[in-house]
C-alpha cells in the first residue's frame, strides 16, 4: 500500500495565484488549529511572493508571520517556496546572504524548503540546498518543468540526478503554469522514479483543466506526494481542491487517510475569508486552455492583470498574453516562473504599451540577456540582444561567483532601522521597500492598504487608503496616507503625504460623509511638471517611482546614455536620452512618483 501524502498550499500559493497574494495572517490564523488536525504531510505558508507582499501591502513583519504559523501550527511540518540564489527578490544575492536567510528561516521555524532556479540551471541552487541541509532541515530539489523545443523528459531526469546528488532529500516536479498532461506526466514520473531514489511530489495547477488527472497518472507511477489547495481556493489557476483528491483517493489502495468532514470545515471557513478579498480577485484565474500556449502562471496572471489595471490597460490583456511566448523565444525559451515570469511578462506589457518592441527595456532583460540571471536554456535572439545589450560582454560564470559578501554592506546601510538580522534580511531583499517599512514601523505609522477602493466620494474616515491619484484644477496629486489619529478624537488627524511633501489633515466632524479636501498649496513636488512634446523632453511610458537619477543640469549626454531608473511593476527600467545635448533641467528626484507624457528632464 502507498498512501498518497498532501501538501496544502492555501496559506500560501492559492492566494498568491488567486487574489494577488493579499491574504492577511489575522485572516488565516483562527483556522490553523483545524488545519494542524488534518495530518498533512506540510502545509505551505512562506516563501514566493508573500514575503514582498507583506513588506509591501500589508505591513506586516513577514518573519512574525512565520513566527506565528510556527506557534500556530506545532504539529505540522511548515514549508517555502525559495528562488535559489535568488531568496525571494528578484536579483541574485551573494553567497553570504543565502546562507543566512537560510539559517534564520529554519530558526524561526521553517521545515522544508522547496528550492528552485528559474533558468533550471542548478549552478543557483547548490548554496541554498548546502545551506538548507546544514541547518537540519529538508532540502527539496526542484524541477521547473516547461516545454519548448529545448525542454524534455531526457533534460528533467538528468536535472533530477544531479539534485540527488547535491544532497536533496525529495524532488518536486514543478508545474507551474498547469502545462502538463496526463500522458506526460505517467512518462516523466516513470522515468524519474526509475532513476533516482528519493520522494517525488508533483505540484500542478489547475489552469488548463488537466491537473486532477495529471495527479492521479502521477500517483499511478511512483509519485505519492500532491500539491492541493482548499476546495473554496482551489482551481483554475490555483490547485486542485484537496477534498475532491481526498475523496478520490478513498478506500483505494492510495487512500490518504485524511478526515473529509474536517477538511470541509476548514474549507467553510475560507469560503468565508474569501468573500473579503474579493477586489482582489481576477478575472483571469479561471480554468483557460490557452496557457497550454502562452504558458503564463496562475500569480503571473492575476499580477498582470493589476498591473494593467493600474495603467488604465486591462483591456489589453489579450495582446499581452500573445506577446509573452514572443519574449520567450526571443529570450531562450525560460520557464515561466519567479523571477523570470516577471522579467517576461514585464517586457511584453512594455512592448504593447509602448507599441513599439524592445524600445523600453527593463534592466532585468538586460541583465538577463547578460547572463547575470544564469544560463538560458537555449541561445538568445542575436538581434534583441544586440538592441538592449549592445557590445557589452555575457559572462558565463555562475553569476553569485562575481558577488562580494554583502551582509557587512547591508548592516552598514540599513543602520538603527534594523533590530535585528531578520530586518537586514528584509531590507536585502527589496531595499526601497524594506527601507520604507522599517521607517514606518519606526515611526509607529505601519498602514496596510484597504481591502476595498476608496469612493471618493466617502470619508476616508471609515477606510483610509494607503495611496491614491487626485487630479485639482488641472494639476495631479500622489496622495499617500500614512498614520491617523484616535477615532474617538473630536478633530482626528491624518497624515499624508502628498507628492512626498507631510502634510497633516484635520478633520473636525467624523461621521460626516465628504472626501478630505486637498488644495493646491498643498506642497505640490513634482506635480506641475511640464508637459513633454519637444525631442529633448525625456518622459516614461507608464507610472512609476524614481529608483536613481543618474544626471544633473549642465551634463553632457549623448543618444542612449542612461538618465533615470524607474521602477514600475516591480521591474526597474532604464529611461536613455532621446538626443545629444546637454543637460537643461531635471525636474524629479529619487522616491518622486512619474506619469506619461510628464517631462522627466529637457535635454537642449
Amino acid at each position: 500500500m502507498a498512501q498518497v501524502q498532501i501538501t496544502d498550499t492555501t496559506l500560501r500559493d492559492a492566494h498568491q495565484s488567486l487574489l494577488a497574494t493579499r491574504f492577511r495572517l489575522k485572516d488565516m490564523l483562527p483556522v490553523c488549529e483545524k488545519m494542524d488536525q488534518v495530518g498533512f504531510w506540510s502545509l505551505e505558508v512562506w516563501g514566493g511572493a508573500n514575503f514582498d507582499s507583506c513588506i509591501r501591502f500589508l505591513k506586516e513583519d513577514p518573519w512574525e508571520r512565520l513566527c506565528q504559523f510556527r506557534r500556530a501550527l506545532p504539529n505540522t511540518r511548515l514549508q517555502m517556496l525559495l528562488r535559489g540564489q535568488n531568496l525571494l527578490g528578484y536579483r541574485h544575492y551573494s553567497d553570504d546572504v543565502v546562507r543566512a536567510f537560510v539559517q534564520k528561516s529554519a530558526d524561526h521555524g521553517m521545515d522544508v524548503f522547496r528550492v528552485f532556479d528559474a533558468l533550471n540551471d542548478l549552478r543557483n541552487v547548490r548554496v541554498s540546498i548546502e545551506s538548507v541541509k546544514a541547518a537540519g532541515k529538508h532540502a527539496q530539489g526542484t524541477i521547473c518543468y516547461t516545454t519548448s523545443p529545448v525542454h524534455n523528459v531526457s533534460v528533467f531526469v538528468a536535472m533530477a540526478c544531479e539534485l540527488e546528488a547535491m544532497g536533496c532529500d525529495s524532488i518536486a516536479i514543478k508545474d507551474m503554469a498547469g502545462l502538463l498532461t496526463p500522458g506526460v506526466t505517467a512518462e516523466l514520473v516513470s522515468a524519474l522514479t526509475h532513476a533516482v531514489n528519493i520522494p517525488l511530489h508533483l505540484h500542478s495547477h489547475a489552469t488548463s483543466g488537466l491537473a486532477e488527472m495529471c495527479q492521479l497518472k502521477a500517483v499511478e507511477n511512483g509519485c505519492f506526494h500532491i500539491d492541493t489547495a482548499t476546495s473554496t481556493l482551489s482551481g483554475g489557476t490555483s490547485h486542485p481542491a484537496t477534498e475532491s483528491m481526498v475523496a478520490a483517493f478513498k478506500d483505494s489502495e492510495y487512500d490518504t487517510g485524511l478526515n473529509l468532514e474536517l477538511l470541509q470545515e476548514i474549507g467553510a471557513y475560507f469560503y468565508g475569508v474569501r468573500k473579503k478579498y474579493h477586489h482582489f480577485e481576477s478575472e483571469f484565474t479561471g480554468l483557460d486552455t490557452r496557457v497550454q500556449v502562452n504558458q503564463i502562471p496562475g500569480g503571473m496572471i492575476s499580477n498582470l492583470a493589476h498591473q494593467l489595471r493600474d495603467q488604465n490597460a486591462l483591456g489589453r490583456m489579450n495582446e499581452v498574453m500573445a506577446e509573452v511566448p514572443r519574449v520567450r523565444e526571443e529570450l531562450g525559451y525560460p520557464p515561466l516562473v519567479t523571477p523570470l515570469s516577471q522579467v517576461v511578462g514585464t517586457q511584453a506589457v512594455l512592448n504593447v504599451l509602448t507599441e513599439e518592441r524592445y524600445k523600453s527595456v527593463t534592466n532585468e532583460v538586460k541583465n538577463y540577456l547578460l547572463g547575470y540571471y544564469g544560463k538560458s536554456p537555449t541561445d538568445t535572439n542575436d538581434v534583441v540582444r544586440q538592441q538592449v545589450c549592445g557590445d557589452e560582454k555575457v559572462i558565463t560564470c555562475r553569476p553569485a561567483d562575481l558577488l562580494d559578501d554583502e551582509m557587512p554592506r547591508l548592516r552598514k546601510e540599513i543602520g538603527h532601522l534594523a533590530e535585528s538580522e531578520e530586518d537586514v534580511l528584509s531590507y536585502a531583499m527589496f531595499p526601497d521597500i524594506g527601507r520604507e517599512f522599517l521607517e514606518q514601523r519606526a515611526a509607529g505609522i505601519l498602514v496596510p492598504e484597504p481591502l476595498e477602493p476608496v469612493d471618493s466620494g466617502k470619508s476616508v474616515c471609515g477606510a483610509p487608503p494607503v495611496e491614491f491619484n487626485v487630479a485639482l484644477h488641472g494639476e495631479k496629486y500622489h496622495i499617500k496616507v500614512v498614520g491617523k489619529g484616535l477615532a474617538s478624537q473630536n478633530g482626528r488627524a491624518f497624515y499624508v503625504l502628498v507628492d512626498g511633501i507631510s502634510e497633516e489633515i484635520i478633520v473636525e466632524t467624523l461621521d460626516e460623509l465628504g472626501a478630505i479636501e486637498v488644495s493646491e498649496s498643498t506642497g505640490t513636488n513634482g506635480s506641475t511638471r511640464p508637459h513633454a512634446d519637444a525631442p529633448g523632453d525625456v518622459s516614461t511610458s507608464m507610472p512609476g517611482v524614481v529608483v536613481e537619477v543618474l544626471v544633473s543640469a549642465g551634463d553632457v549626454v549623448k543618444e542612449g546614455d542612461s538618465l533615470i531608473v524607474v521602477e514600475a511593476m516591480k521591474m526597474e527600467t532604464e529611461i536613455q536620452a532621446p538626443i545629444n545635448g546637454k543637460v537643461m533641467a531635471v525636474h524629479v528626484k529619487k522616491g518622486d512618483h512619474v506619469n506619461p507624457d510628464e517631462m522627466l528632464i529637457q535635454i537642449g
